[in-house]
């Protein structure tokens, strides 16, 4: 078996020049560990370094952030218990993004809505054929969770390159759950706007079924520190439609590939790249309450 590579720490974050409004949501993050209480997988694509819940809070804290959403990592695999568990002691500042694999019951699924789960992640992000991230969900599972989903209110998160969206929509659809698409699409930035996938992506935007994150221009982009090939995704998605839109910042940034991001940096990119102040407004704060079940 191949070594697994490490991950490096995150960088320190430091105050925005502009903060964001009361209520804003970092709507994509990963609590990891610690290690000697919650393990990582044996079968995992890569070792984070710990990112406990108390880091994150005070990443959210020196941004401004008064709301979070915490994403199932796959180098938990299927055990959700470090998130539950930062669910669970902060419950009116943190929703949840869970993982399920057919083994898991309706009745565990009520549980955690309990606690604040608001929607499973399913991955169908493939390279060479093969899904690239081990210890997630495959989308075929959902059919089986799809009705509890329903029934709960919660919505389907999808990581996934968008060159596959076209020819996986008719499943999605079929589903009949509101539908998260991660990272802008996750596409490759020098592909550009036109490709089929990530126009079929504006279409399920305009359409209003599908949301996506304005997060990860890092993980399209390999040009750092402004990923300015990334800016044209991110225009495309608000011109389709900014009420399916919201913002995060995907710390701690595991496995990526190229430069560590400044989460600080990536939240002042997005208010760069997005002057309106009512539009900012409506993806920091109104889209996430809605989509999380947040107070208004």
């Amino acid at each position: 078996m191949p070594a697994i590579p490490a991950c490096l720490p995150p960088l320190e974050v430091s105050r925005p020049r502009v903060p964001p409004p009361p209520n804003a949501c970092d709507t994509h993050a990963h609590v990891f560990g610690p290690a000697d209480r919650f393990p990582y997988a044996a079968d995992r694509s890569y070792t984070p370094p710990d990112a406990p819940l108390e880091k994150y809070l005070g990443m959210l804290d020196t941004i401004g952030f008064d709301r979070g959403v915490l994403v199932q990592g796959s180098a938990h695999g299927h055990d959700n218990a470090a998130m539950l568990d930062a669910l669970e002691r902060q419950p009116s500042r943190l929703r949840g993004v869970a993982v399920a694999d057919a083994d898991v019951a309706p009745d565990t699924l009520r549980a955690w809505h309990r606690c604040g789960v608001r929607a499973l992640r399913f991955n169908h992000f493939f390279r060479d054929g093969q899904l690239h991230y081990r210890g997630g969900v495959p989308l075929g599972v959902a059919e089986q969770h799809a009705p509890v989903m329903a029934e709960l209110g919660w919505h389907l998160q999808l990581w996934i390159d968008v060159k596959d969206l076209p020819e996986t929509i008719p499943a999605l659809k079929s589903l009949g759950l509101p539908v998260v698409i991660d990272h802008m699409g996750r596409t490759d930035a020098r592909a550009g706007t036109a490709t089929p996938g990530f126009q079929s992506l504006l279409r399920a935007i305009g359409e209003g079924w599908c949301w996506t994150k304005l997060s990860g221009a890092h993980r399209l982009s390999r040009a750092a520190p402004d990923y300015p090939d990334a800016r044209p995704f991110h225009d495309a998605l608000v011109h389709a439609n900014p009420e399916r839109l919201v913002w995060g910042g995907d710390w701690p940034h595991p496995r990526v590939e190229g430069e560590m991001p400044d989460a600080t940096h990536l939240f002042e990119l997005f208010q760069w790249w997005t002057p309106d102040v009512a539009t900012r407004h409506r993806i920091l704060v109104t889209n996430p309450a809605n989509l999380y079940g947040f107070p208004n």
